[in-house]
């Protein structure tokens, strides 16, 4: 597959608002639904590694909701993954910075060891995105 090899940029921003809401909200499962549908139609986007992280840490605090340690440690080690893939593709922007909190949300994610307990979860789960901006 080709990628195409673009940065963060305010369309991208609007399209993951919703789904910023529903993280910031508590509503990880539905953070990863809502962001799927971007996250999809930027199949050939190198940018959909922001939405990817985004929906895989959200999924990993759905599993530590539910106690589920082994689906909690397999989502934060493919979130921590699609990090490494923002960066090496470089499509990270001040926008993505400035709105989202995105270094705060990159430190906590790799704040957690590799082989977390639950709890190691508890900051990441209490993080809150700045509001994104339409």
């Amino acid at each position: 597959m080709i990628l195409v090899m673009s940065k963060f940029e305010k369309k991208h921003l609007k399209d993951i608002s919703e789904g910023i809401k529903l993280y910031n909200q508590g509503k990880f499962w539905e953070c990863h639904e809502e962001l799927e549908d971007p996250w999809m139609e930027d199949a050939h986007d190198n940018v959909r590694y922001i939405y990817w992280a985004i929906i895989q840490a959200a999924t990993a605090l759905y599993h530590q909701e539910g106690e589920n340690l082994i689906g909690a440690r397999g989502m934060l080690t493919k979130a921590k993954d699609k990090l490494d893939k923002c960066e090496e593709y470089e499509i990270e922007t001040p926008l993505l910075y400035q709105n989202l909190s995105w270094q705060q949300f990159k430190d906590l994610l790799r704040k957690i060891p590799d082989k977390p307990k639950l709890k190691d979860f508890n900051e990441l789960h209490s993080f809150k995105f700045k509001k994104a901006k339409k």
